[in-house]
């Protein structure tokens, strides 16, 4: 394997390790500070238990997120250092406004909410946790502006072989920006809903004979989660639609890349495969003027394909094209990853439709007259298994955005060759990458074992933990000696 490739991965698998675990916070953030809403609206000790036991599992994503948070920053010092020369006057602003304003403010109140629940009221109690979603959500904000950046360059001048930053709101009203937040940010109330209802599955299927108050909690549960869901999931076919839109003008070959499209057409593929080597697709089955509704709205106008765009953009970015044939003696394509696009758009969107179903049918399928999901076993299992569908949307999402920018960093400006560090060697390179997969693997698993020990203790819904505490709070010599 070359440098690059190598270095592709190591950042590839950071980001993708660390993503699991940014919207599954956010989204989990959500559905507590809902609960808590509704306890201290309804006064129904109930929620009070709900937002405290969802809470343990939200802090232990968020605790996971920080530590991969951390180590994906190292990647830009270690692997893409002319990379961080290069955009580093513009990145510096949204990430050092996220790490000083929007996490600090997330980490601030997470604290308050962790060890007040008896020493504030209950009204000032759940402001907090609504604190720690709002950080949470302007986090997102400021590295997707960073992000978007790179996708759709603005407000910059190149000076002196760097971009410098020209117009600092320029980067905030970016459309990209606000393309990837309204998409981000849905998928990740989404995963939210759905990992609250897909884990209370697992303990409905687990437990029999449950407790009347049992029952209820997670009954409510449930209906809370898919109802986050169901919200998130609408949010994501508009912020999707939105976003296909926009590539047809912005990075019109990620678009035909995910529609395996060398030609142009305005029939969408339902599946296929692309010849990759000699550009040209083996087989799809299509439906005609679908592409041009979805892309346009309009069923007769077509999309480029990537022919007709990769001797376009050879034209268009000569400059690199002569470089790097000069270095490389080959000849610079801007074709992406034809097959893995195609097929990543596929499994975000079928797992994006799976919990869209998943929510509409398992309200319908909860209501207290007929409750019927609760009492089917095949039904709890289908919302069981959904629990890993946001994960799998979500990780092909992302392959989409990055991978559909081929070859470059920053779009139409910087290209990966240009961006890997000069002095990193191909050991160094297969040394990390063995280091970092090794300590996202324990990672995983900790996380995983902390997340099971959890659901197995369930919620404390008689009180025995207080008890317990309060027993052990207790001095032991208060009763004074013994006359015996």
């Amino acid at each position: 394997m070359d440098i690059v490739t190598l270095a592709r991965f190591q950042f590839a698998m950071t980001t993708v390790f660390h993503f699991f675990f940014v919207p599954f916070s956010i989204g989990t953030a959500l559905v507590v500070s809902i609960m808590e809403t509704l306890y201290v609206v309804k006064k129904d000790e109930m929620y009070k238990k709900m937002a405290k036991f969802w809470g343990n599992i939200f802090l232990l994503s968020f605790a996971v997120g920080v530590v991969t948070g951390i180590i994906q920053e190292f990647q830009f010092g270690m692997n893409w250092s002319d990379y961080s020369r290069f955009v580093g006057d513009i990145f510096g602003a949204p990430l050092a406004v996220e790490a000083l304003l929007a996490f600090f403010m997330e980490s601030t109140f997470l604290g308050l909410w962790m060890f007040t629940w008896t020493r504030v009221k209950p009204k000032v109690h759940v402001i907090f946790i609504w604190l720690v979603t709002l950080g949470s959500l302007l986090s997102a904000l400021w590295i997707l502006i960073a992000n978007a950046f790179m996708q759709h360059p603005t407000g910059y001048a190149l000076r002196n072989g760097r971009a410098e930053m020209t117009d600092f709101f320029a980067l905030i009203k970016n459309p990209q920006t606000w393309y990837e937040f309204s998409h981000v940010i849905a998928a990740a109330i989404t995963m939210g809903g759905i990992i609250v209802a897909g884990l209370t599955a697992f303990q409905l299927l687990k437990k029999k004979n449950l407790a009347p108050a049992m029952k209820d909690f997670y009954h409510k549960s449930v209906r809370i989660g898919l109802s986050v869901a169901l919200v998130g999931s609408l949010g994501v076919l508009l912020a999707g639609d939105l976003q296909m839109k926009d590539l047809v003008h912005t990075q019109p070959m990620k678009l035909a890349a995910t529609e395996g499209a060398y030609e142009k057409t305005n029939a969408w593929t339902v599946v296929g495969w692309a010849d990759e080597l000699d550009k040209k697709e083996v087989f799809g089955v299509k439906i005609p003027y679908m592409l041009g509704i979805l892309a346009f709205n309009n069923p007769k106008k077509e999309i480029q394909g990537m022919n007709e765009l990769n001797e376009q953009f050879k034209k268009d970015f000569k400059k690199q094209v002569d470089a790097y044939k000069k270095e490389t003696g080959k000849e610079l394509n801007f074709y992406p990853p034809v097959n893995t696009l195609f097929w990543s758009f596929r499994v975000m969107a079928g797992f994006g439709v799976l919990m869209l179903l998943v929510s509409i049918v398992g309200l319908i399928l909860t209501r207290k007259k007929k409750p019927v999901l609760f009492e089917k076993r095949w039904l709890l299992w289908i919302m069981a298994l959904t629990t890993f569908a946001p994960f799998l949307a979500n990780t092909a999402g992302w392959l989409i955005t990055e991978l559909g920018r081929y070859p470059w960093t920053v779009y139409g400006v910087f290209t990966i060759m240009d961006s890997v560090s000069p002095n990193v060697s191909v050991t160094s390179l297969l040394i990390s990458n063995t280091v970092y997969f090794l300590l996202f693997a324990g990672l995983a698993g900790v996380m995983i074992t902390l997340v099971i020990k959890e659901l197995k203790k369930g919620p404390d819904l008689d009180g025995n933990k207080a008890k317990l505490s309060a027993k052990v709070a207790v001095d032991p010599f208060e009763g004074g000696a013994s006359h015996e």
